[in-house]
């Protein structure tokens, strides 16, 4: 059974969570309205994701006799100045999301919550490849500078990405 402050922790992440996939969908339409489809792809499957990271957290939190309680989100950014500003706000966005994690890690240590430290095991692997999957498109995008032929050919790149579900166990 998970202590309130705890269950209040993952229901404030499930949010987050939402807001990512929420967020991710209008930096996808500011990719689609730019023709930058490969980008929109990318940036539909990172909110795909983000949702089943939410969903992830819902089951675990009831799963645990907890008690999901949605909270109320912003509405998301949906004008940027170009693709390295969205990308940099993604990277910005990542890591405030594992420090959410962190913080929720640290109070499951503190409470000696073993099976909330070990639920949140993935999610901070899942940040360490988030944050460098998005610092390896920035570095991409600095390396393209103003070239169009280049941001083409990283635009059908990232196009090809299929969102990655989890692993049955990693669903419940």
């Amino acid at each position: 059974m998970l202590s309130k402050k705890l269950e209040a922790a993952l229901n404030d992440q499930i949010t987050k969570e939402f807001f990512s996939e929420y967020l991710y969908l209008s930096m996808a339409s500011y990719c689609d309205s730019i023709d930058l489809g490969g980008f929109a792809n990318w940036f539909i499957s990172q909110a795909e994701e983000e949702h089943q990271h939410a969903m992830k957290l819902f089951k675990y939190v009831q799963d645990r006799e907890g008690r999901v309680a949605l909270g109320a989100m912003e509405k998301p950014q949906h004008e940027f100045k170009d693709v390295m500003h969205l990308f940099e706000q993604v990277l910005e966005h990542e890591q405030f999301i594992t420090q959410s994690i962190n913080k929720i890690y640290e109070l499951a240590v503190n409470e000696k919550d073993y099976p909330t430290q070990v639920e949140l095991e993935w999610f901070i692997k899942e940040q360490v490849e988030e944050e460098k999957q998005v610092s390896d498109i920035i570095k991409q995008l600095k390396w393209i500078k103003d070239n169009p032929t280049m941001l083409y050919m990283l635009d059908q790149q990232l196009g090809q990405r299929v969102p990655t579900s989890l692993p049955a166990e990693e669903q419940k």
